[in-house]
Protein backbone atom coordinates (compact mmCIF):
# COMPACT_ATOMS: atom_id res chain seq x y z
CA UNK A 1 0.00 0.00 0.00
CA UNK A 2 1.28 3.42 -0.58
CA UNK A 3 1.21 5.97 2.45
CA UNK A 4 -1.70 8.95 2.30
CA UNK A 5 1.34 11.54 3.20
CA UNK A 6 3.10 12.84 0.62
CA UNK A 7 6.35 13.61 2.54
CA UNK A 8 6.50 10.87 5.17
CA UNK A 9 8.00 12.06 9.01
CA UNK A 10 10.72 9.44 10.28
CA UNK A 11 8.09 8.29 13.46
CA UNK A 12 10.47 6.16 14.89
CA UNK A 13 12.10 9.27 15.63
CA UNK A 14 9.45 10.78 17.55
CA UNK A 15 8.26 7.45 18.99
CA UNK A 16 10.37 3.90 18.74
CA UNK A 17 9.32 0.52 19.31
CA UNK A 18 12.14 0.17 22.35
CA UNK A 19 9.81 3.00 24.22
CA UNK A 20 6.74 1.00 23.51
CA UNK A 21 8.64 -2.24 24.60
CA UNK A 22 9.41 -0.61 27.63
CA UNK A 23 6.03 0.46 28.32
CA UNK A 24 4.57 -2.76 28.26
CA UNK A 25 7.17 -4.05 30.73
CA UNK A 26 6.49 -1.42 33.17
CA UNK A 27 2.89 -2.03 32.73
CA UNK A 28 2.70 -5.40 32.82
CA UNK A 29 0.37 -7.19 35.55
CA UNK A 30 -1.63 -3.84 36.27
CA UNK A 31 -3.48 -3.92 33.14
CA UNK A 32 -5.61 -6.68 31.63
CA UNK A 33 -3.42 -8.51 29.16
CA UNK A 34 -6.83 -8.68 27.06
CA UNK A 35 -8.19 -11.20 24.86
CA UNK A 36 -8.27 -11.44 20.87
CA UNK A 37 -10.40 -13.81 19.27
CA UNK A 38 -11.49 -14.83 15.99
CA UNK A 39 -15.25 -14.48 15.28
CA UNK A 40 -16.47 -16.47 12.93
CA UNK A 41 -19.89 -15.16 12.14
CA UNK A 42 -18.30 -11.51 12.08
CA UNK A 43 -16.02 -12.94 9.36
CA UNK A 44 -18.30 -14.34 7.42
CA UNK A 45 -20.37 -10.95 7.18
CA UNK A 46 -17.69 -8.71 6.60
CA UNK A 47 -15.82 -11.41 3.98
CA UNK A 48 -12.37 -11.01 5.63
CA UNK A 49 -10.97 -12.81 8.60
CA UNK A 50 -12.07 -10.80 11.73
CA UNK A 51 -9.98 -10.50 14.96
CA UNK A 52 -10.71 -8.27 17.89
CA UNK A 53 -9.10 -6.81 20.49
CA UNK A 54 -11.22 -6.44 23.99
CA UNK A 55 -10.15 -3.12 25.38
CA UNK A 56 -13.59 -3.19 26.44
CA UNK A 57 -12.65 -5.47 29.31
CA UNK A 58 -9.98 -3.59 30.88
CA UNK A 59 -10.55 -2.38 34.29
CA UNK A 60 -12.11 1.03 33.19
CA UNK A 61 -13.46 -0.48 30.13
CA UNK A 62 -11.15 1.04 28.19
CA UNK A 63 -7.59 1.25 26.24
CA UNK A 64 -6.59 4.24 27.72
CA UNK A 65 -5.42 2.81 30.93
CA UNK A 66 -1.86 1.93 29.35
CA UNK A 67 -0.92 5.34 28.45
CA UNK A 68 -1.97 7.14 32.04
CA UNK A 69 -0.02 3.99 33.62
CA UNK A 70 2.77 4.54 31.67
CA UNK A 71 2.69 8.52 32.15
CA UNK A 72 2.35 8.01 35.87
CA UNK A 73 5.13 5.66 36.28
CA UNK A 74 7.36 8.20 35.22
CA UNK A 75 6.89 10.18 37.76
CA UNK A 76 10.14 11.81 40.22
CA UNK A 77 8.92 11.49 43.83
CA UNK A 78 8.13 14.79 44.21
CA UNK A 79 5.70 14.85 40.92
CA UNK A 80 4.29 11.94 42.35
CA UNK A 81 3.86 13.62 46.07
CA UNK A 82 2.37 16.53 44.32
CA UNK A 83 -0.32 15.01 42.41
CA UNK A 84 -1.04 15.10 38.37
CA UNK A 85 -4.11 16.92 36.35
CA UNK A 86 -5.69 16.43 33.53
CA UNK A 87 -8.66 17.92 31.41
CA UNK A 88 -10.95 14.82 30.05
CA UNK A 89 -14.73 14.15 29.83
CA UNK A 90 -13.78 10.22 29.38
CA UNK A 91 -11.82 6.93 29.59
CA UNK A 92 -8.37 8.97 30.28
CA UNK A 93 -10.57 10.80 33.31
CA UNK A 94 -10.52 7.25 34.88
CA UNK A 95 -7.60 5.32 33.72
CA UNK A 96 -5.81 8.44 35.19
CA UNK A 97 -7.87 8.60 38.90
CA UNK A 98 -7.98 4.33 39.18
CA UNK A 99 -4.16 4.38 38.56
CA UNK A 100 -3.14 7.03 40.56
CA UNK A 101 -5.50 6.29 43.59
CA UNK A 102 -3.89 2.66 43.69
CA UNK A 103 -0.17 4.29 43.46
CA UNK A 104 -1.11 6.85 45.99
CA UNK A 105 -0.77 9.52 43.56
CA UNK A 106 -3.12 12.14 44.26
CA UNK A 107 -5.62 12.98 40.64
CA UNK A 108 -7.76 16.01 39.59
CA UNK A 109 -9.76 15.56 36.75
CA UNK A 110 -11.11 19.08 34.76
CA UNK A 111 -14.36 18.68 33.41
CA UNK A 112 -16.95 20.81 31.41
CA UNK A 113 -19.97 21.55 33.08
CA UNK A 114 -21.76 19.88 30.38
CA UNK A 115 -20.44 16.74 31.15
CA UNK A 116 -22.90 14.06 32.04
CA UNK A 117 -22.71 13.23 35.64
CA UNK A 118 -22.68 9.51 35.41
CA UNK A 119 -19.33 10.25 33.80
CA UNK A 120 -18.23 12.40 36.74
CA UNK A 121 -19.38 9.52 39.45
CA UNK A 122 -17.48 7.27 37.54
CA UNK A 123 -14.46 9.67 37.98
CA UNK A 124 -15.13 10.11 41.27
CA UNK A 125 -15.92 6.21 42.27
CA UNK A 126 -12.19 5.07 41.08
CA UNK A 127 -10.28 8.18 43.29
CA UNK A 128 -10.36 11.21 41.10
CA UNK A 129 -11.52 14.62 42.00
CA UNK A 130 -13.18 16.24 39.44
CA UNK A 131 -13.55 20.35 38.95
CA UNK A 132 -15.83 21.36 36.74
CA UNK A 133 -14.90 24.13 34.44
CA UNK A 134 -16.10 26.28 31.47
CA UNK A 135 -19.00 25.27 29.11
CA UNK A 136 -16.78 22.98 26.88
CA UNK A 137 -13.94 20.85 26.68
CA UNK A 138 -11.42 23.42 25.53
CA UNK A 139 -12.56 25.79 28.34
CA UNK A 140 -11.89 22.35 31.06
CA UNK A 141 -8.34 21.93 29.14
CA UNK A 142 -7.27 26.28 29.39
CA UNK A 143 -8.32 25.81 33.43
CA UNK A 144 -6.33 22.81 33.76
CA UNK A 145 -3.11 23.64 31.84
CA UNK A 146 -3.49 26.96 34.54
CA UNK A 147 -3.64 24.81 37.67
CA UNK A 148 -0.94 23.09 36.54
CA UNK A 149 0.85 26.47 36.53
CA UNK A 150 -0.43 27.70 39.62
CA UNK A 151 -0.51 23.78 42.20
CA UNK A 152 3.09 22.53 40.54
CA UNK A 153 0.80 19.72 39.41
CA UNK A 154 2.22 17.60 36.47
CA UNK A 155 -0.34 17.73 33.02
CA UNK A 156 -1.00 14.25 31.88
CA UNK A 157 -2.54 14.87 28.13
CA UNK A 158 -4.85 12.16 27.16
CA UNK A 159 -3.38 11.51 23.77
CA UNK A 160 -0.46 14.21 22.52
CA UNK A 161 2.31 12.88 24.94
CA UNK A 162 5.19 10.80 23.82
CA UNK A 163 4.48 8.34 27.41
CA UNK A 164 0.95 8.20 26.87
CA UNK A 165 1.23 7.13 22.91
CA UNK A 166 3.64 4.34 24.35
CA UNK A 167 1.69 2.76 26.25
CA UNK A 168 -1.18 2.90 23.91
CA UNK A 169 1.29 0.95 21.70
CA UNK A 170 1.24 -2.17 23.80
CA UNK A 171 -2.40 -3.01 22.22
CA UNK A 172 -0.51 -3.89 18.91
CA UNK A 173 2.51 -5.33 20.73
CA UNK A 174 0.03 -8.06 22.20
CA UNK A 175 -2.09 -8.44 18.81
CA UNK A 176 0.65 -9.33 17.36
CA UNK A 177 1.89 -11.73 19.92
CA UNK A 178 -0.79 -13.14 19.61
CA UNK A 179 -1.66 -13.46 15.96
CA UNK A 180 1.49 -12.51 13.98
CA UNK A 181 -0.08 -13.11 10.61
CA UNK A 182 -2.58 -10.35 10.77
CA UNK A 183 -2.68 -8.71 7.21
CA UNK A 184 -4.06 -5.38 8.42
CA UNK A 185 -4.75 -3.51 11.64
CA UNK A 186 -7.75 -0.79 12.13
CA UNK A 187 -7.26 2.02 14.62
CA UNK A 188 -10.29 4.36 15.69
CA UNK A 189 -8.50 8.03 15.59
CA UNK A 190 -9.32 10.99 17.47
CA UNK A 191 -6.26 12.93 19.31
CA UNK A 192 -4.12 9.99 17.56
CA UNK A 193 -2.28 8.72 21.06
CA UNK A 194 -3.76 4.72 20.11
CA UNK A 195 -3.10 5.04 16.39
CA UNK A 196 0.80 6.51 16.89
CA UNK A 197 1.87 3.72 19.32
CA UNK A 198 0.00 1.36 17.89
CA UNK A 199 1.26 2.16 14.42
CA UNK A 200 5.10 2.51 15.64
CA UNK A 201 4.82 -0.59 17.04
CA UNK A 202 3.15 -2.78 14.32
CA UNK A 203 5.39 -1.06 11.69
CA UNK A 204 8.49 -2.52 13.32
CA UNK A 205 6.86 -5.68 14.18
CA UNK A 206 6.15 -6.48 10.55
CA UNK A 207 7.01 -3.92 7.75
CA UNK A 208 4.70 -4.44 5.61
CA UNK A 209 1.51 -4.57 7.46
CA UNK A 210 -1.41 -2.57 6.60
CA UNK A 211 -2.48 0.65 8.72
CA UNK A 212 -5.64 1.99 8.84
CA UNK A 213 -7.10 4.64 10.45
CA UNK A 214 -10.74 5.31 11.40
CA UNK A 215 -12.84 8.13 12.30
CA UNK A 216 -15.90 9.83 12.56
CA UNK A 217 -17.36 12.02 9.99
CA UNK A 218 -18.52 14.45 12.13
CA UNK A 219 -15.16 14.86 13.09
CA UNK A 220 -12.49 14.18 10.78
CA UNK A 221 -9.48 16.52 12.18
CA UNK A 222 -6.58 13.95 12.01
CA UNK A 223 -8.05 13.43 8.45
CA UNK A 224 -8.45 16.77 7.54
CA UNK A 225 -4.80 17.41 8.80
CA UNK A 226 -3.40 14.31 6.94
CA UNK A 227 -5.36 14.52 3.99
CA UNK A 228 -5.04 18.29 3.11
CA UNK A 229 -8.78 18.47 3.37
CA UNK A 230 -11.40 21.24 4.88
CA UNK A 231 -14.31 19.02 6.32
CA UNK A 232 -16.62 20.08 8.60
CA UNK A 233 -15.85 19.44 11.83
CA UNK A 234 -18.83 19.29 14.63
CA UNK A 235 -22.15 17.61 15.37
CA UNK A 236 -23.85 15.07 17.79
CA UNK A 237 -21.63 11.89 17.54
CA UNK A 238 -22.32 8.18 18.97
CA UNK A 239 -18.38 8.40 18.65
CA UNK A 240 -17.66 10.69 21.50
CA UNK A 241 -14.27 9.08 22.37
CA UNK A 242 -12.94 10.04 19.25
CA UNK A 243 -15.29 13.49 18.82
CA UNK A 244 -11.39 15.69 18.86
CA UNK A 245 -11.59 19.29 17.62
CA UNK A 246 -7.85 19.57 17.16
CA UNK A 247 -5.99 16.38 16.73
CA UNK A 248 -2.08 16.41 18.53
CA UNK A 249 0.69 18.02 17.30
CA UNK A 250 3.13 15.39 18.29
CA UNK A 251 0.83 12.68 17.19
CA UNK A 252 0.45 13.98 14.32
CA UNK A 253 3.79 14.02 13.19
CA UNK A 254 4.06 10.30 14.17
CA UNK A 255 0.85 9.56 11.84
CA UNK A 256 2.22 11.17 8.91
CA UNK A 257 3.59 8.84 6.65
CA UNK A 258 2.87 5.91 8.98
CA UNK A 259 -1.00 4.99 8.07
CA UNK A 260 -1.62 3.46 4.93
CA UNK A 261 -4.75 4.97 4.59
CA UNK A 262 -7.58 6.64 6.57
CA UNK A 263 -11.48 5.66 6.80
CA UNK A 264 -14.61 7.89 7.58
CA UNK A 265 -17.33 6.43 9.63
CA UNK A 266 -20.92 7.71 9.51
CA UNK A 267 -23.46 7.58 12.52
CA UNK A 268 -25.61 4.44 11.22
CA UNK A 269 -22.64 2.40 10.26
CA UNK A 270 -21.29 2.74 13.83
CA UNK A 271 -24.88 2.15 15.44
CA UNK A 272 -25.33 -1.07 12.95
CA UNK A 273 -21.76 -2.03 14.15
CA UNK A 274 -22.37 -1.74 18.03
CA UNK A 275 -25.83 -3.65 17.70
CA UNK A 276 -23.81 -6.68 15.65
CA UNK A 277 -21.21 -6.86 18.42
CA UNK A 278 -23.63 -7.13 21.02
CA UNK A 279 -25.59 -9.59 19.21
CA UNK A 280 -22.89 -11.45 17.64
CA UNK A 281 -20.14 -11.19 20.25
CA UNK A 282 -22.13 -10.42 23.73
CA UNK A 283 -19.63 -7.61 24.26
CA UNK A 284 -20.77 -4.20 24.68
CA UNK A 285 -18.95 -1.29 23.38
CA UNK A 286 -18.91 2.67 22.79
CA UNK A 287 -19.37 4.30 19.49
CA UNK A 288 -15.89 5.01 19.28
CA UNK A 289 -15.07 1.22 20.29
CA UNK A 290 -17.38 0.08 17.14
CA UNK A 291 -15.93 2.56 14.34
CA UNK A 292 -13.32 -0.42 13.04
CA UNK A 293 -15.85 -2.33 12.63
CA UNK A 294 -18.04 -0.19 11.25
CA UNK A 295 -15.10 0.78 8.54
CA UNK A 296 -14.66 -2.84 7.70
CA UNK A 297 -18.02 -3.20 6.41
CA UNK A 298 -18.89 0.06 4.71
CA UNK A 299 -15.14 -0.95 3.06
CA UNK A 300 -15.77 -4.55 1.99
CA UNK A 301 -13.41 -4.52 -1.05
CA UNK A 302 -10.22 -2.73 1.06
CA UNK A 303 -9.96 -5.95 3.36
CA UNK A 304 -11.65 -9.09 1.41
CA UNK A 305 -9.96 -12.14 2.20
CA UNK A 306 -7.40 -10.58 4.86
CA UNK A 307 -7.07 -11.28 8.27
CA UNK A 308 -7.95 -7.89 9.73
CA UNK A 309 -7.05 -6.80 13.49
CA UNK A 310 -9.59 -4.77 14.90
CA UNK A 311 -9.20 -2.64 18.13
CA UNK A 312 -12.69 -2.79 20.72
CA UNK A 313 -11.49 0.61 21.97
CA UNK A 314 -13.92 0.77 25.14
CA UNK A 315 -17.45 0.05 26.34
CA UNK A 316 -18.08 3.17 28.45
CA UNK A 317 -21.67 4.03 27.19
CA UNK A 318 -24.77 5.50 28.54
CA UNK A 319 -27.49 2.92 29.22
CA UNK A 320 -29.76 4.64 27.74
CA UNK A 321 -28.16 5.51 24.84
CA UNK A 322 -27.06 1.68 24.13
CA UNK A 323 -31.26 1.07 24.59
CA UNK A 324 -31.84 3.58 21.91
CA UNK A 325 -29.23 2.09 19.32
CA UNK A 326 -30.33 -0.93 19.75
CA UNK A 327 -34.29 -0.07 19.74
CA UNK A 328 -32.89 1.94 16.10
CA UNK A 329 -31.34 -0.98 14.70
CA UNK A 330 -34.69 -2.96 15.58
CA UNK A 331 -36.61 -0.58 13.51
CA UNK A 332 -33.95 -0.72 10.29
CA UNK A 333 -33.82 -4.58 10.33
CA UNK A 334 -37.72 -4.26 10.10
CA UNK A 335 -38.36 -5.80 13.47
CA UNK A 336 -40.30 -3.02 15.18
CA UNK A 337 -42.04 -0.41 13.31
CA UNK A 338 -44.59 2.08 13.39
CA UNK A 339 -47.05 2.60 11.12
CA UNK A 340 -49.42 5.40 10.86
CA UNK A 341 -52.55 5.10 9.28
CA UNK A 342 -55.63 7.19 8.88
CA UNK A 343 -59.21 5.94 10.26
CA UNK A 344 -62.52 7.07 10.20
CA UNK A 345 -63.59 7.65 14.19
CA UNK A 346 -66.12 5.90 14.44
CA UNK A 347 -66.81 2.66 16.65
CA UNK A 348 -65.23 -0.52 15.59
CA UNK A 349 -62.95 1.26 12.98
CA UNK A 350 -59.72 0.32 15.42
CA UNK A 351 -60.78 -3.10 16.27
CA UNK A 352 -60.88 -3.74 12.12
CA UNK A 353 -57.46 -2.89 11.90
CA UNK A 354 -56.43 -4.71 15.03
CA UNK A 355 -58.01 -8.10 13.44
CA UNK A 356 -55.45 -7.62 10.35
CA UNK A 357 -52.97 -7.19 12.98
CA UNK A 358 -54.09 -10.43 14.77
CA UNK A 359 -53.89 -12.38 11.40
CA UNK A 360 -50.44 -12.02 10.83
CA UNK A 361 -49.22 -12.72 14.05
CA UNK A 362 -47.87 -9.18 15.00
CA UNK A 363 -47.32 -8.05 18.30
CA UNK A 364 -49.13 -4.30 19.24
CA UNK A 365 -46.42 -2.52 21.28
CA UNK A 366 -48.22 0.97 21.95
CA UNK A 367 -51.41 3.28 20.05
CA UNK A 368 -51.71 6.70 19.87
CA UNK A 369 -54.50 8.34 18.42
CA UNK A 370 -54.90 11.68 17.05
CA UNK A 371 -57.91 13.25 16.54
CA UNK A 372 -57.39 17.20 17.19
CA UNK A 373 -53.48 18.11 15.35
CA UNK A 374 -54.40 16.72 12.45
CA UNK A 375 -55.12 17.42 8.50
CA UNK A 376 -58.13 15.37 8.35
CA UNK A 377 -61.98 16.51 8.45
CA UNK A 378 -63.53 16.12 12.09
CA UNK A 379 -64.50 12.85 11.48
CA UNK A 380 -61.11 11.71 10.62
CA UNK A 381 -58.12 10.58 12.37
CA UNK A 382 -54.72 9.33 12.55
CA UNK A 383 -53.51 6.41 14.31
CA UNK A 384 -50.20 5.44 14.84
CA UNK A 385 -48.70 1.69 16.10
CA UNK A 386 -45.72 0.63 17.32
CA UNK A 387 -45.61 -2.85 16.61
CA UNK A 388 -42.82 -5.97 16.78
CA UNK A 389 -42.48 -8.17 14.07
CA UNK A 390 -40.62 -11.49 13.07
CA UNK A 391 -39.05 -9.88 10.78
CA UNK A 392 -39.23 -7.32 7.55
CA UNK A 393 -41.29 -9.56 5.03
CA UNK A 394 -43.51 -10.32 8.35
CA UNK A 395 -44.55 -6.29 8.68
CA UNK A 396 -44.01 -5.96 4.85
CA UNK A 397 -46.90 -8.63 4.73
CA UNK A 398 -48.77 -6.79 6.72
CA UNK A 399 -48.87 -3.47 5.46
CA UNK A 400 -49.84 -4.86 1.88
CA UNK A 401 -53.05 -6.59 3.16
CA UNK A 402 -53.72 -3.31 5.31
CA UNK A 403 -53.73 -1.26 1.92
CA UNK A 404 -55.62 -4.13 0.63
CA UNK A 405 -58.10 -3.60 2.58
CA UNK A 406 -58.50 0.44 1.52
CA UNK A 407 -55.92 1.64 4.76
CA UNK A 408 -53.95 4.41 3.90
CA UNK A 409 -50.29 3.09 5.38
CA UNK A 410 -47.40 4.94 5.86
CA UNK A 411 -44.55 3.49 7.43
CA UNK A 412 -42.34 6.16 10.05
CA UNK A 413 -38.71 5.99 9.36
CA UNK A 414 -35.47 5.94 11.14
CA UNK A 415 -32.78 7.74 10.04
Amino acid sequence: MESIADTPVAAQALLTIDDIRAAAGRIAGAVVRTDMDYSQTLSQIAGCDVWLKFENLQFTAAYKERGALNALLHLNEEQRNRGVIAASAGNHAQGLSYHGTRLGIPVTIVMPRTTPTVKVMQTEQVGGKVMLEGETFDDAYAYARSMEKQLGLTFIHPFDDPLVAAGQGTVALEMLEDMPDLDMLVIPVGGGGLASGMGVAARALKPDIGLIGVEAELFPSMYNRLKGTDLPIGGDTLAEGIAVKEPGEFTSKVLAGLLDDFLLVGEREMEAALALLLQIEKTVVEGAGAAGLAAVLRNPDMFKGKKVGIVLTGGNIDTRLLANVLLRDLARSGRLARLRLTLQDRPGALFKVMEEFNRHNINIIEIWHQRIFTHLPAKGLITDIECEARDKEQLDRLVAALRESGYDVSQIEVN
